[in-house]
Order: structure tokens, then C-alpha cells, then sequence
């Protein structure tokens, strides 16, 4: 394998400056200032332990080792006592999760109805037919008697003594009016040479053949998709108890940030702003605020005391620059930093604190594919367990090129998957949205890299194959 110092000239298009002199020097013993982006020294304890934010971040400690800050995050949120559980319209609950199992109020089917357009017909063929048909959602229709046949439509209420349905192509009428039976071999069980015969049942849906009213659906702690809504609706339900979504409030931080326009001057266009509320929605939760405040220490101060959401989103400032204030701010407080500091590339200067008994915040670095590695290492496992929700089952595919590595700490970085393979992206600086904005998951690389084909663990991204907002 080639050595860490020589890799760095051959990653100069993913890795940004500060990434690729970290594959040439501990990065533990880098103290440099900046705003909460991958050159910050990690401040944290040991796994599982938690300390009072304080003043002086320039004081080293080990970070916490990826799967250890995921790990925390979850704790954390099991941490809370139990959220109650609300009733909403069936419209506004997709992507929730159950709060109580799903148990028929019905039937299902409620009745005996048609599987099909065609005859309901009674006993043996052929048949005289009704003139008047039966169509679905129509009164209760009047018993058939035997040698008789009604036109019915899929869907509708199959009368009394009907023995099956026969489909529309599968009968034809003679000039004097009468049905006959005109099935496929395969479907008739005549005798040889006879007329073939209608199956009894055939093509009719009996009630309760789906379900009883009083059998279990789904269990508590189903997330609530497409399909789950419209079981719900078929059982006979308007609402849903569910577990509420976590109400998160975002603080966008930095004086160099525009919010329209070309950058200029040496402000920048704010790329958190506009995509940190829908990838949070995506993960649960119910954003309620996005405030831009500035490098302005009061006015985070007061924005975090002033919170009643259950999660608080900074992003930038968790450094140790001059004007980055969430270190100050959290010890001021009285804050518990839960994890100040993770081992992974890029965004290990992320953080994740209590700041009151039912309240956390999560500190995402301010480079944009910084703060989406804290997004799924910290505020994911979070919101999950807020949320009610499975954590997803683990899987991994080999990678069809091979992947540089930090020395020290796990890298994530953005991928496309074609086939039983996961391609990596170029473009994957702490900086960079162009690959991640491409990809369909993240890569977990282990220290040192991967070499082509290994296999490695994958982080699907929440829209990928769920559609945007779910």
C-alpha cells in the first residue's frame, strides 16, 4: 500500500488543503484556529463520559472514535423520557412512525364482492340473465336463484347464492339471450367433450379474506409509508396514533454568509441555509425555525436559552477562532458536552451537547460536506430514536475503486451505486457538494483506505431511494 505521504500530491481533486496535510502529520496535534471546519483540534472525552462545555478549546483531548459518537447520539435520545404519542389525519401522518399497533376495525373485504368484471352466476350454465346489473358502492342486490346470472363490475357486492364470477371474456351470450360458458381448458373441469364448468368461488373475493376485524396489521413502531396509509384507510381508520416528530430549530452562524446573489468581496453563498431544514425533514423531524445569525455571541446566547425545540442544529463556529463562539456560549450555560470531537473525515471538529434536561444540541462544522458527515454521524441516530424508528439493517458492497484513507481516523465519502458495486465520487472535500449532491449513500473507510473491491459499509442518504421528503 502506498504510504500516507505519498498519497498526497494523487489526492489533490478530493481532499482540500487542510485534508491532505492531514495525511502528513498528526492531526491530533493540530491546534490552528478556524470556523468549526476540518483544521480543528477535537476536544473530547473518553467515549461514553460526559464534561461541562468549557471556555478554553484549545485544551487537547481524544476525540471519539466514529462508531462510539453514533453510539453516544442514540444513548443520548434514549437518554429522554418516553414522547407522548398524538393522533393526526391520515395526510399528515406519512413518514411517522406508529405508536400503537394497526388492528382491523373491519373485515377486509366487508362483504363478498367481484374480483372481476364479468357475470355473478348460480349453479350450473348455461344461465338466464337479469337485465338490470350489479356496480360497486349500489344497494344490496337480490339473491341470484340457480340457472340465473347477473352483470356485475369488480368491486361490487356479489348477491346471495351467487357460486362464482365469470369473466367478461370468459362468456358469451346466444340469440336467445342465454350465458354460456366459454373458458380456457385449463380454467373448465367438464367432462371430455362436455361443457366446461365455472369453478365454484371462482373470481370472488370472500369477506374477511384479507384480514377480521380485531387481527393486528401492523405492530407498534411501523413507519408510516404510501401503502401503510392506505391499509389504514381500507381498515377503516381516519387517524393514526404516532410518535410525534422532533421539533428542531436551526442556527445558521458566520458574517461571511449571503443568502442570494453571486459570492463577492469574500462573502459566500450560504449552502446550509437552504439545505439542512429538508435533509432534517427527511430524517424525521419537524423543522420550526432556520435563523441566520452571524458571528453575533449574544445573539447565540440567546437563541439556545431562548429554544424550546427538543434539537438545536448550529452550523460553523464549534472551532477555535476568534469568532467562534458555540464553545463559549455551551460552557456559559452549563452545557454537557456528550461528544466534542469525532474521528472522522471531514467533520471531526462536530459536537453534539445537553443544553437542558429534554434538549440537545448538535454543532456541525461549517464546510457543507462537514456538516453532512455530523448531520448522519450525530443528529441521524438522534432524530431515529426520537423519532420511533428501526435503526436501518447495516449492509456493505465493495467498492470498485480503490479509496485513499486518513492514517488515523474513518472517512466518509460520497458514492453512486451501479449493480452489487459502490462507485466513489470525486469531489469530496469538507468543502465540496458536488459529489454528495450526485450520490445515492456515503462510504465508511476504515483508516489507511480500501483497496478495489473491498467491501464497506454503506450509509444510504434518506431521499435516495425514498423520494425527497419522505
Amino acid at each position: 500500500m502506498t504510504s500516507p505521504g505519498a498519497r498526497v500530491g494523487q489526492d489533490a481533486d478530493e481532499f482540500d488543503v487542510e485534508e491532505a496535510l492531514a495525511l502528513v502529520k498528526d492531526p491530533r496535534r493540530s491546534t490552528g484556529p478556524g470556523r468549526g471546519h476540518d483544521d480543528a483540534a477535537p476536544r473530547t472525552p473518553a467515549p461514553g463520559t460526559a464534561h461541562t462545555a468549557r471556555s478554553d478549546p484549545g485544551g487537547q483531548h481524544e476525540a471519539t472514535p466514529w462508531p462510539g459518537a453514533r453510539a453516544t447520539a442514540e444513548r443520548a435520545a434514549r437518554s429522554l423520557p418516553r414522547r407522548a404519542p398524538v393522533s393526526v389525519p391520515l395526510d399528515a401522518a406519512l413518514g411517522l412512525v406508529t405508536a400503537a399497533p394497526l388492528t382491523a376495525l373491519t373485515d377486509l373485504p366487508s362483504f363478498d364482492t367481484s374480483a372481476m368484471d364479468g357475470w355473478a352466476v348460480a349453479g350450473p350454465g348455461p344461465w338466464d340473465v337479469r337485465e338490470e346489473g350489479v356496480l360497486a358502492g349500489h344497494a344490496k342486490p337480490e339473491p341470484l336463484t340457480d340457472g340465473e346470472a347477473v352483470r356485475i363490475a369488480t368491486g361490487a357486492r356479489v348477491p346471495r347464492e351467487a357460486t362464482a364470477v365469470l369473466r367478461s371474456e370468459h362468456g358469451h351470450t346466444d340469440d336467445k339471450g342465454r350465458l354460456h360458458a366459454a373458458l380456457p381448458e385449463a380454467l373448465g373441469a367438464g367432462r371430455p367433450g362436455g361443457t366446461p364448468t365455472v369453478v365454484h368461488g371462482q373470481d370472488i373475493r370472500p369477506r374477511g379474506q384479507e384480514c377480521r376485524s380485531g387481527d393486528q396489521l401492523l405492530p407498534a413502531g411501523a413507519l408510516v409509508t404510501p401503502a401503510v396509509l392506505g391499509l389504514a384507510a381500507a381498515a377503516g381508520y381516519d387517524t393514526l396514533a404516532v410518535v410525534p416528530r422532533a421539533r428542531v430549530e436551526v442556527l445558521v452562524l458566520g458574517d461571511e454568509l449571503l443568502t442570494k446573489g453571486l459570492p463577492q468581496e469574500g462573502l459566500i453563498r450560504d449552502a446550509l441555509g437552504p439545505m439542512l431544514p429538508p435533509w432534517l425533514r427527511a430524517l424525521g423531524a419537524d423543522v420550526v425555525a432556520v435563523r441566520r445569525l452571524g458571528d453575533d455571541a449574544k445573539a447565540l446566547h440567546k437563541a439556545i436559552t431562548g429554544s424550546g425545540a427538543d434539537l438545536i442544529v448550529t452550523t460553523g463556529g464549534t472551532a477555535a477562532g476568534p469568532v467562534d463562539h458555540v464553545h463559549p456560549t455551551l460552557s456559559r450555560i452549563g452545557a454537557s458536552l456528550l461528544v466534542d470531537g469525532v474521528e472522522v473525515r471531514p467533520g471531526h471538529p462536530m459536537l453534539l451537547a445537553r443544553t437542558k434536561e429534554n434538549q440537545h444540541l448538535v454543532g456541525l462544522p461549517g464546510n457543507p460536506l462537514a456538516a453532512v458527515s455530523g448531520l448522519l454521524t450525530l443528529a441521524e441516530p438522534l432524530l431515529r430514536v426520537l423519532a420511533g424508528r428501526a435503526a436501518p439493517e447495516p449492509y456493505r458492497l465493495p467498492v470498485r475503486d480503490g479509496v485513499h484513507g486518513h492514517p488515523y481516523d474513518t472517512r466518509l465519502i460520497p458514492v453512486t451505486l451501479h449493480g452489487d458495486q459502490a462507485v466513489p465520487l470525486r469531489y469530496n472535500g469538507p468543502a465540496m457538494l458536488r459529489g454528495i449532491a450526485a450520490a445515492d449513500a456515503l462510504a465508511v473507510v476504515p483508516p489507511g483506505g480500501a483497496h478495489p473491491g473491498q467491501e464497506l459499509e454503506l450509509l444510504d442518504l434518506p431521499w435516495a431511494f425514498a423520494g425527497v421528503g419522505t
